[in-house]
């Protein structure tokens, strides 16, 4: 039976695989592997080696730690390099959240820095309606 965590980190590399729009043969052609390694990676069947999640991790462009992000920590305390703020639910498997990240990726370098100062100022907008 997978364990808790080796399902948290495959669920994560699968997330993270489908956000760039690779298939695992894909992935596995990168790392160096076949394609039902990274299957029994994405179920948790295999345990990920640290040298091989460092690979993964070049090859889908994200950090090491992004594949424990949102492992839920119980009543441990807080590490020294811990992140201040999470974002509620697990926004980032929202079919919403992936179709958006997508379509800005599609953009060009202007445009998308067009879109990002709007999503600030509309979220400026949303605090000092609060407050008021």
């Amino acid at each position: 039976m997978a364990d808790e965590t080796d399902l948290h980190v495959g669920k994560r590399l699968r997330r993270r695989r489908r956000l760039l729009g690779m298939t695992q043969q894909d992935l596995a052609s990168q790392v160096g592997v076949r394609f039902q390694q990274i299957q029994k990676y994405e179920c948790g069947a295999n345990r990920i080696t640290s040298s091989r999640l460092y690979e993964l991790s070049r090859a889908l462009n994200v950090s090491v730690q992004y594949f424990f992000d949102g492992i839920p920590v119980g009543d441990a305390p807080d590490a020294a390099n811990d992140a201040n703020e999470y974002m509620e639910g697990d926004i980032l498997s929202q079919k919403e959240t992936l179709e958006l990240v997508r379509a800005y990726y599609r953009l060009g370098e202007r445009p998308r820095k067009r879109l990002l100062e709007l999503a600030k100022a509309l979220e400026g907008d949303q605090s000092s309606h609060g407050a008021a």
